[in-house]
């Protein structure tokens, strides 16, 4: 797909779900990795992973769409645009857009825990990526003292 079929089908979602015109731009981004799209605040345009089209197909894009747009017009018309707004989960579910949208294989690295602290007093186990002073730091359900496994 085209950056200027993108633009279109972005319009006639609009127009369509919303009964408003979508006047900014709508392009794919390369760079978007762990997200299916965004809205930008400062210039009102949309980007779009293609890879969820790529992988999930159009129908999984066009519930991204009209998340995007959710934010969108709730955020021109001052009314409440973030995901945890009463107005935007409820345009959302009128509209019919996606919530969440589906991982893309390959596309998130796993993290990796390198270090395993346990409480010496009850037990708790401490996953962590980085390294905690257990000198400043205690186990939070006893307060005892972490030593590294």
């Amino acid at each position: 797909m085209e950056q200027s079929e993108l633009q279109q089908l972005v319009e006639d979602i609009s127009s369509k779900y919303f009964n408003r015109p979508f006047v900014h731009e709508a392009r794919f981004n390369n760079r978007l990795k762990t997200t299916g799209g965004r809205y930008l605040l400062g210039s009102h345009d949309l980007e779009f992973n293609p890879k969820q089209l790529e992988v999930n197909g159009m129908d999984a894009f066009v519930g991204i769409i009209k998340h995007e747009l959710c934010h969108y017009h709730l955020h021109l018309l001052g009314r409440g645009y973030r995901h945890r707004d009463q107005d935007f989960k409820q345009l959302l579910k009128r509209v019919g857009g996606s919530r969440y949208c589906q991982v893309i294989p390959g596309q998130r690295r796993q993290e990796q825990v390198k270090y395993n602290y346990l409480c010496k007093k009850c037990g708790q186990l401490y996953p962590r990526k980085r390294k905690v002073d257990t000198r400043k730091y205690g186990c939070g359900k006893c307060r005892g003292k972490l030593i590294l496994k």
